[in-house]
Parts: C-alpha cells; structure tokens; sequence
C-alpha cells in the first residue's frame, strides 16, 4: 500500500471532536489523517456564511474548562450571553411578559461564531491531513495489523480509527462487516443524535430593538412553531439576531413565514422583517442524522459503557459527544470524548510497541 494511504491513526469526523483528537495524536507524534464528508470542517460548529451567527453549538457553561481552554489557547474571543430583561411566554391566549429573564443562565459565547474553534483546531494540523468530501463507506480489519478504511477515492490503512460521528450515523454509512459485537451495534444504532431532530431558526436584525423594551431576547411558547427563543446577538449588540428553536418535524413549506410572524407576535411589529432568516434544520444533514434520527429518543444511551472501550481488538476508538460521559452534547462533551479517544490510542499504542533488547 502507497505510504500515502498508510497511517498510524485515521479520524472520522472533521467536527469538535474529530478535530480534538487528530490535533491531540499529531502533537504526541502519530501520523494521523481525518476524512470528512462534507466539503466543509466544524460538524455540528456551523456559523452562517460571513457572520458570527451560529446555527449549530452555541454556548458553552461554567466548569466546561476544555471549551475554555481551547478558546484561551486558540486566541479565539468569548463573551458573555446577554441576560438583562424580561421573558415573553406565549400561549394559546395570547403573550405575557414575565419579570426577569426566566430561560438563560450565565453562559459564554464566541465572538467570531463556534465554527472558529474548528478553524483554530484545523490551521494546527500539517498540510494534507484533512482530506475533504471524503466519506468512508466500510471499515474492515487488516488480519493482525490494524484495519482497512475504504472510501470512494480509495483504501486507507491504519493501526487504528477515531470514529468521531454520532454512533447510529456511523452504523448506518459504514460496514464493518458483522465484526462488531451484536451488543455494541444495537447500542450505536439506538444512540439518539444531539441536535438531530432540532431545527435552529437565527433571524438578523440591523438593531436589537428588543433590549430598548427591556426585553431579553427571551421567550417560550407552548403553541410554536419556535418553542424557545434567546438573544443570539454577538457583542455590543452586534450582529444583532433572535435565536429560535423548533421541532424538525416542523419544519415544511410556509415555516419561514409562520417562525417570523411568531417573533413579531412576541417581540413587536420590527421583528417580523429580518434582514435574513437562517433555517438550519439538522435533521436533513445527511452527514449528521441517519435516516432513523426522530425514532432515537433514548437519551440515557450517552456515555455508555461499551464506547469508553475501544473495538476491534482494541483498534476503533469511539470519540462524538453522544459518547462522553460527562457533559455530553455539549462542545466539552464532544472534546471530552475526543480527549479519551486519543488517550486510548496512545496507550493502546504503547502496549503494543515491540520492547526493546538491551544487552550487557
């Protein structure tokens, strides 16, 4: 095999996690790849063309310190979530405005959009190691050494593989030929993906006219389509921008109109003309969510044993945030997870490195 196809790691996964892991591996030596399917890196790190507009992960909370580290480290500005205000609930007889803001908690965000944390990630990696449009479709094992990763531009090998991807997605697109255990594979298949049945609505003003009526950018409804809504503007107030949440299910022709005459039911007359509405319905990303996404709602799954525990004679390392035990769904989970990943590697690695003779 050409030694360009020939690898010490192989990362599945150009997101948080993915890219946590490869740069993690490229600085403790290993020669390492990461093939993405998209044309793009950052996941579930999606910020709308030249903005700072998220419409993937948003924020991270108190104690997630790899989030905050790696932003400190990357040089990549944060900010606090704006809270001041009051709430509007909505509900079948109309809205109420409540005292306070009821749905934020103190949180931070990114000042140029989650999506540059994968960029800070990407720029640390050699040239040629992110290979785009790249989707694998079979993962097999080599006989003894390592395994075998085929994708349409040809077949790649290595000692080992970080699937950094929702488990039931990685089940779906990849055959691994029955050599994972029936348990882990009903597991993977029965793992719900975060955000995927989630779609985010970020409508972009030219003011935050909101905060001039004392209003936090907050509000709930119980009758929808946008079932929680928070302030997405950056700082000072710029961009200024609504964040929506709404089912997938939801989301059919009309919604666009019907999301926005919700915000002008909640936030006045200014809030119906935005001057771009972004739907990003996570749902329909075929890179994200497998084709059973809405019948994955058994949440308990995250972080469960079998994924702490490399397969294939300890060679396939599991490493999305559906996968971390601790804070999972969350950018910290998914660079939890990516952290665990990499440290398996490493010691898997170590134990199988030949030890050395020593003579007297």
């Amino acid at each position: 095999m050409s030694p360009h196809n020939n690898h010490d790691v192989i990362v599945i996964g150009a997101g948080a996690s993915g890219l946590t892991a490869a740069t993690t591996l490229h600085a403790a030596g290993h020669k390492v790849v990461v093939l993405e399917a998209r044309d793009r890196i950052g996941g579930r790190l999606l910020s709308a063309p030249h903005t700072s507009l998220d419409l993937g992960a948003t924020w991270f909370w108190d104690n997630e310190d790899r989030v905050a580290s790696l932003a400190a480290h990357s040089g990549v500005t944060v900010f606090d979530q704006h809270l001041a205000g009051d709430t509007v609930l909505q509900e079948a007889t109309g809205t109420r405005r409540l005292t306070g803001n009821l749905i934020d908690a103190p949180s931070r965000r990114f000042a140029s959009g989650s999506q540059s944390l994968a960029d800070a990630l990407a720029a640390t990696l050699p040239t040629g190691t992110l290979r785009l449009n790249t989707p694998v479709t079979a993962i097999h094992p080599a006989g003894k050494s390592g395994l075998d990763v085929r994708t349409d531009h040809g077949t790649l090998h290595a000692e080992h593989v970080v699937l950094a991807l929702p488990p039931a997605l990685a089940l779906e697109r990849i055959d691994f030929t029955d050599a994972l255990p029936d348990g882990l594979v009903r597991l993977a298949r029965s793992t719900p993906v975060w955000m995927g049945t989630v779609a985010k609505v970020v409508a972009h003003y030219p003011t935050a006219f909101w905060r001039e009526q004392g209003l936090a950018g907050a509000a709930f409804s119980r009758i929808g389509p946008l079932q929680e809504i928070h302030d997405m503007s950056g700082p000072d107030a710029e961009p200024a921008a609504l964040l929506g949440f709404a089912h997938a299910r939801t989301v059919r022709p009309g919604f666009d109109q019907a999301a926005t005459d919700q915000l002008a039911q909640l936030f006045g007359p200014a809030a119906a003309t935005p001057t771009t509405l972004y739907i990003q319905n996570w749902s329909t990303e075929r890179w994200t969510a497998p084709s059973t996404v809405h019948r994955l709602a058994d949440y308990s799954l995250f972080g469960h044993a079998l994924y702490q525990q490399p397969a294939l004679g300890g060679r396939l390392h599991w490493a999305s945030t559906e996968t971390a035990t601790e804070y999972a769904g969350h950018i910290e989970g998914a660079l939890a997870a990516a952290e665990r990943a990499a440290h398996s590697v490493q010691a898997t690695a170590a134990d199988a490195a030949p030890t050395p003779a020593f003579s007297c």
